[in-house]
């Protein structure tokens, strides 16, 4: 009888715990667009508008982000990129000026990165999504074109 219990409960578990790791996978991807009231930037840096769609295929995740910068000009850039910490290449320019990114997965709701120009480190960036999946907060420390600090929290409403 205690064979027959333990045999059914590992079995449970073998067909829920699949489900369950894809679901904290996924809270990280979808569509998200930037909420510019919870939104701090620095003094006419704010993006009139930004939406950043998160798509994942296996192990290679792609990021495209689209909207108006400030100055009213067209912003899209986007990387496809695995959470491995290596260096990927960023597709049009990149926030900070980076033309890279290296991104790691540090748990199902959470990824830290950097930005480079070249071998130039421009920004660390650190994202959380709330365990509700409706929210995501993107801090980033870097500097400017003149080598000033800028600090930017960027929150995303899930849509």
């Amino acid at each position: 009888m205690k064979q027959t219990l333990l045999a059914i409960l590992v079995l449970a578990v073998c067909l829920v715990a699949p489900t369950l790791m894809k679901a904290d996978a996924s809270a990280i991807t979808g569509t998200w667009k930037l909420n510019l009231e919870k939104s701090k930037y620095a003094a006419g840096a704010a993006p009139k508008s930004l939406t950043r769609t998160i798509t994942a295929d296996g192990d290679k995740v792609t990021y495209s982000f689209e909207g108006q910068a400030a100055d009213g000009s067209a912003l899209k850039y986007s990387f496809t990129l695995q959470y491995d910490g290596k260096d990927y290449e960023i597709s049009g320019p990149g926030p900070y000026g980076a033309d890279h990114i290296s991104l790691k997965l540090v748990n199902s709701h959470m990824t830290e990165g950097t930005l480079k120009k070249g071998d130039k480190v421009v920004s660390t960036v650190h994202t959380t999504v709330s365990h509700d999946g409706k929210t995501a907060t993107v801090t980033g420390k870097g500097t400017d074109k003149d080598g000033k600090p800028i600090k930017q929290t960027q929150v995303f409403d899930k849509q």
